[in-house]
Order: structure tokens, then sequence, then C-alpha cells
């Protein structure tokens, strides 16, 4: 991530945090969840086949399609509520 933000091609910055965002969404979900998932044959083999599919360096890698229609509609749907509530918070602190 550091390489990216460093270099002068800001293209692989959009690449790299697009998969960040994906993974932090992948790891709270996994927080909540991992008490019945790890019950799963083969659910940590899944999860590196997942993580590997986020990273792959192709246009339909696992990190684009999932933020583009899952997390960034959602996001888009919401964010000005999340605003509204995270600028109430600041002023009460």
């Amino acid at each position: 991530s550091i390489k990216a933000i460093e270099s002068s091609s800001k293209e692989d910055d959009t690449v790299w945090l697009t998969y960040w965002v994906v993974y932090g969404v992948f790891s709270i979900a996994e927080f909540f969840s991992d008490t019945f998932l790890y019950w799963f044959p083969f659910y940590y083999a899944g999860k590196c086949l997942f993580l590997v599919w986020c990273m792959a360096p192709v246009s339909w890698n696992g990190s684009q399609v999932l933020y583009h229609s899952v997390i960034r509609p959602c996001f888009l749907r919401h964010h000005a509520t999340v605003d509204h509530v995270l600028g109430n918070l600041g002023t009460k602190a």
C-alpha cells in the first residue's frame, strides 16, 4: 500500500485502496460470524481463495466486483446519514 501511495501513477492507489475497503468489510463481517463459520469444512481454504481472488491482478478481481456491486451502492445510499450522525457525535464530544 505504501508503494502504491508513493508511486507516480495513481491508478494502483485506487486498486489497493479498494482492496483494503473490501478486506475491512470482510473482516468486520467475519468477526461477527466467525463463531459459526469455522465449523464449515474447508472454511479457511475458501477464505484464502476469496482473499486471493480479491487481490488477483485481473479486471474482474473480487475487490472491484464486490466494491462496485455491493459496498459502493450501500455507501452512497447511507453516507449522508452516517456523516450527520458522526457530525453530531463530534459536536457533543
